[in-house]
């Protein structure tokens, strides 16, 4: 049973959405298996701003990636989850 540490970003539906609302959430939609390590919110252009969000996640269940993409895309405000960095430990 291995660790992959892997950071993602939930980019909002418009400039309307409460990215700390956001952050919030995904504590509570996250499968077993995954831990929030850090999160922040960065500005991406004309005012829109996306959350990042990085995670420890134990890859002993192989369906964990799509399951932690499917569940991070499920936040009301969220269109778009992108992993943009993993690697493991």
């Amino acid at each position: 049973m291995g660790q992959i540490v892997a950071s993602y970003d939930l980019m909002p539906e418009s400039t309307e959405v409460d990215l700390n609302g956001v952050i919030k959430a995904v504590s509570e939609v996250i499968p077993a298996g995954v831990k929030v390590i850090e999160s922040k919110i960065e500005p991406i252009a004309f005012g829109l701003k996306k959350a990042n969000v990085g995670f420890v996640i134990d890859d002993a269940n192989d369906s964990i990636g799509g399951e932690l993409e499917k569940a991070l895309g499920s936040i009301p405000g969220i269109e778009n989850v992108e992993c943009v960095s993993s690697t493991v430990l």
